[in-house]
């Protein structure tokens, strides 16, 4: 029963991160051998891990073709940041009121976060990436909702598919930097309302690029 779950798991993480980076495009068709020689394990696994993404909702199972990687539609675009402003405004609005001692363990962790961004402006990229979703990751998580956390959790893996090459630029990164900086000092400063509206406007920021409607 291990062994099943662990190569359904490496599939599922070998198929999900391939998706996310774009490496099987929207609109593409993948089989069942294609993950299974990529990731050296057998076809049931690999149907398990299909399955999953398929209620994730990142594909849609064809029997006896394979798995059709559901395209970016601009409705689910503009859902994803709808709803990321609804749970990242509501949080940051919940950090900024918490107990000193409970807001100033997580600023010192805000503000570490802050400092790896500001290091991999001009470094890791991909550091930069994770930095900048661990940054807004750690406000909801200490909201102590769980479900609110995996909901946070699908929606960036759904933006990182919806991002570009090239979007992210020197420019927007320090952009970023500046409205993760302004967060920060609204729940360091125990602003409710000007966290908020501090989330707010880095989300336009968000929306500008996607092209969303909200």
């Amino acid at each position: 029963m291990h062994t099943t779950t662990s190569a359904t798991d490496r599939a599922y993480r070998y198929a999900k991160e391939a998706i996310l980076d774009r490496r099987y495009a929207g609109g593409d068709l993948i089989s069942e051998g294609d993950i299974a020689a990529g990731v050296g394990v057998s076809r049931t696994p690999v149907r398990e891990a299909l399955l999953r993404l398929q209620g994730e909702g990142l594909v849609r199972l064809y029997p006896k073709r394979g798995a059709l990687v559901v395209p970016v539609s601009q409705g689910e675009i503009d859902d994803v940041i709808e709803t990321r402003r609804l749970v990242e405004g509501h949080t940051a609005q919940k950090a900024a009121g918490a107990e000193a001692d409970v807001r100033g363990a997580l600023v010192r962790r805000l503000g570490e976060l802050l400092g790896r961004m500001r290091t991999e402006v001009d470094g890791d990229r991909q550091a930069f990436i994770l930095a900048d979703r661990d940054f807004h990751r750690e406000i909801v998580a200490a909201s102590g909702n769980d479900i609110l956390v995996g909901l946070y959790d699908s929606l960036r893996d759904r933006q990182l598919r919806m991002m570009e090459e090239g979007v992210r630029t020197v420019a927007r990164m320090c952009r970023n930097i500046d409205e993760h900086a302004a967060i920060l000092a609204a729940i360091e400063a125990g602003d409710g309302p000007a966290a908020g509206r501090a989330v707010q406007v880095h989300m336009d920021g968000a929306a500008h690029l996607l092209g969303a409607r909200t």
